[in-house]
């Protein structure tokens, strides 16, 4: 799986139905893969729904959300480059 690129800031995952099932594209399994392996966890918010990691490669953050919250378990995953930190301080309780 690729890692994450210096131009990229947002990579969004999208569903695809196919024969009444659900199949997750490249990029939710994109995400998985980065989640997994590549970045390190740094805090969930009180809902649950909401990640931050960090990418210890060039100290960039990054918010796993699930922005579709209409849809079952909130949708597919959405993961986005964190530029001001100070905005996430209090939602993940940072020092």
């Amino acid at each position: 799986m690729k890692k994450i690129q210096p131009n990229e800031s947002i990579i969004k995952g999208e569903w695809k139905f196919k024969n009444n099932r659900v199949i997750a594209d490249r990029n939710c399994q994109r995400i998985e893969f980065l989640i997994g392996s590549e970045l390190n966890k740094i805090s969930s918010d009180n809902s649950g729904w909401s990640t931050l990691y960090l990418d210890s490669r060039n100290d960039n953050y990054w918010e796993l959300t699930y922005p579709e919250s209409e849809m079952h378990g909130g949708g597919p995953p959405k993961l986005e480059k964190v530029t001001d930190l100070d905005s996430l301080r209090e939602k993940y309780k940072l020092k």
